[in-house]
């Protein structure tokens, strides 16, 4: 390997983590996440919910499978999901940039480099997730520095080095979602029966999700009036940021909310369905990072693994009467998926589609396209 160019990971609280340079040389900045997922950094990399955050992973051997190639089958990639790297920037602790898999074209570091998002390597990733739970959400900056001799893998504080060259990015402040939202209608499938699949950042998994059971999906963009279209049912999806900026998306559900057709959230789509029941969404302090968070079934002991990255939650007090919650956090009891008493309507706050995992969640999928079938 070629002698890698040093960089720093600034902390807005004055943390800064030295490391090497393998993607693309260029600063970056956002909101400081983690995955602790042991595989899936192509997914997790492309996925549209990760907008705006710089992305660190806590198992500490990433690259050794490589990056597979481009492919599609019935115009959905096989292997990512959207078309493009979406997080600002990528944190590993050991980095192979010699790859063995049967899917692999090129090294992580060579695609991070053709799609212009820095990577960072010899970075102690356990230690920043640490601070990263103990302290809250945090922004950070990736800056590069002319290169000298010092010591790896240290941990300064801003006194000891500083950059203003490139200013601290909050996604929060902006609609990320019509960002990465589509811009014009995209229809999937050939099936009879027909679902509306609002893109607030949608991971090209629930597409293949839905088109495995069978149904058409038509994609719109974020604030279309799907109301408009002919269809059975409705998901609303995942997406990055503050929930707060889809006023138009929160108004089209609402109208949804007045027929009886099925409609299912995920993750975002929690958030926007509550808010167009009423509900209000607040701002978490850590928010749910990671690829193990525990679930409960309310009324029940039955408990899931699911794979999470978000930043907003619902509170469920401000839910009215036909409301109710249906899953809980079993870490900080926060909600996890809300539901109609009498009408199809839920939602849940993880990611039933996970890739690549967990799959515990997977049947939720079944469930919704009966639901629609029966319907």
């Amino acid at each position: 390997m070629q002698r890698l160019r040093l960089v720093r990971l600034i902390l807005e609280n004055g943390i800064v983590f030295q490391g090497k340079s393998f993607g693309a040389e260029r600063p970056a900045s956002g909101e400081v996440v983690f995955s602790t997922a042991m595989v899936g950094y192509p997914e997790s990399l492309t996925d549209p919910s990760y907008k705006g955050q710089i992305l660190s992973l806590t198992y500490p051997i990433i690259g050794n499978y490589g990056v597979p190639a481009k492919s599609e089958t019935d115009g959905i990639s096989d292997f990512f999901e959207s078309d493009r790297i979406h997080a600002s920037g990528l944190i590993v602790q050991d980095y192979s940039d010699d790859y063995s898999h049967w899917s692999g074209t090129e090294s992580l570091g060579e695609w991070l480099k053709r799609e212009n998002i820095p990577g960072i390597c010899g970075i102690d990733t356990r230690k920043l997730t640490k601070i990263l739970r103990e302290e809250g959400s945090l922004l950070g900056k990736i800056v590069f520095e002319e290169d000298h001799e010092t010591d790896e893998n240290s941990v300064f504080s801003a006194a000891d080095y500083n950059d203003d060259s490139t200013d601290f990015y909050n996604p929060e402040n902006d609609n990320l979602v019509a960002e990465v939202s589509c811009k014009e209608i995209i229809e999937y499938g050939k099936g009879d029966k027909k679902v509306v699949l609002i893109d607030c950042g949608t991971k090209l998994n629930i597409v293949r999700e839905l088109i495995k059971h069978g149904v058409s999906v038509i994609r719109v963009p974020w604030d279309y009036d799907f109301n408009t279209l002919d269809f059975n049912g409705v998901v609303i999806s995942n997406g990055p940021g503050n929930p707060n900026h889809c006023v138009a998306t929160i108004g089209n559900i609402r109208k949804a909310l007045n027929n009886e057709k099925p409609i299912f959230g995920i993750c975002m789509g929690n958030q926007l369905l509550a808010k167009a029941a009423g509900a209000i969404i607040y701002k978490l302090r850590y928010g749910h990072r990671s690829h193990n968070q525990p679930v409960r079934r309310i009324g029940s002991n039955q408990c899931f693994i699911t794979s999470q990255n978000h930043g907003y939650a619902v509170d469920e007090s401000c839910l009215s009467s036909d409301w109710e919650p249906w899953f809980v956090n079993m870490n900080d009891g926060t909600n996890e998926g809300i539901r109609h008493k009498t009408k199809p309507f839920y939602s849940v706050q993880f990611h039933p589609e996970a890739k690549g995992g967990p799959n515990d969640t997977r049947f939720f999928f079944d469930e919704f396209v009966k639901l629609i079938v029966n319907h």
